[in-house]
Order: C-alpha cells, then structure tokens, then sequence
C-alpha cells in the first residue's frame, strides 16, 4: 500500500517529532513502570491494572508508528514559496461569510495540523479544497449538509 503524502509546516514537523520523542523515551518509561508495578499484584488473570498497562503500551506503539509514517511520509511547505496572489496551504485567509455578514480568518494547513479552536482548517477540508488557488475578491461556493455556504476573499497572507 503506498502512503499518503502528508503536508506539514516545520513547525508542524518539530511538533511531531518533539511528540513522538515524547512517546519513545517518557511515556515508553511511565508504562514499563506502570506494568512493573502491576506485576507485583501477582496473578495476571485477574489484575486489571496489567491489562490496562499492557492496553496503553500497544496503543503508544500504535502511535509510535503512525508518528514514524507521518515524518517519513512528510513535504515541508517551504514558507519563501508561499506566495499571496492565491490560496495555497500556508495561508491565512481572510474570507467575508456571505450569509452571515461575518469576517473570519483561516490558516489553509495540511490534515495533520488541524486546530478548528485556531481556525487552522485543512487542506482536504470542503472549504479548503474551495479557497485553494483562489485569488483576493473571488467568491468561493462550499457544498455543506445545510446548503450551499458562500465566501468572499479578502485578504491572504503568509
């Protein structure tokens, strides 16, 4: 199976690699610890503070990989290419919502640094697949469950 490109800031890569540093050496040390300790309740039949111990060891090993695909599979946006003349990930976006009358900036990121209480909305998103390579004034249309939302840009900085 081939694997996903995965779109990332630097900053967006360092964050992946402090957490997946994180899981490797700290959290690795706080299970083996937690399983230590649960070993020494004796019989593991009935010891559920084993089984919950073992339980968060596979799912940070689970973690550990998908982090290890992630960076393996990662394109660093080179932020001196991101330009302002149309929307492209990178980008903070300032649209105008045509229904509701109301300005709202985005950041056009990569799935991975996906942040809505930042307004950092993916690439892949509806409304970022709408407002990539727009250009300042255009209106873009988004296809949503409650009808069809509409977006005017006016501005897009890096």
């Amino acid at each position: 199976m081939e694997e996903k490109e995965v779109i990332l800031t630097q900053e967006g890569y360092n964050n992946l690699e402090n957490e997946l540093n994180y899981l490797k050496t700290e959290k690795r040390a706080e299970i083996a610890d937690r399983i230590k300790v649960a070993l020494g309740f004796g019989d593991l039949s009935e010891n559920s503070e084993y089984d919950e111990a073992k339980t968060a060891q596979a799912e940070n090993e689970v973690k550990i990989v998908e982090l290890e695909n992630k960076l393996r599979n990662a394109k660093i946006i080179n932020e001196k290419e991101i330009d302002t003349e149309t929307v492209q990930i990178g980008n903070t976006v300032k649209v105008l919502d045509m229904e509701f009358d109301e300005k709202i900036d985005y950041t056009i990121v990569g799935s991975t640094e996906v942040d809505l209480a930042e307004n950092r909305i993916s690439n892949e998103s509806p409304l970022g697949k709408a407002l990539l390579g727009a250009k300042k004034n255009n209106v873009v249309e988004v296809k949503a469950p409650v009808g069809t939302m509409k977006y005017k840009i006016l501005s897009i900085k890096k």
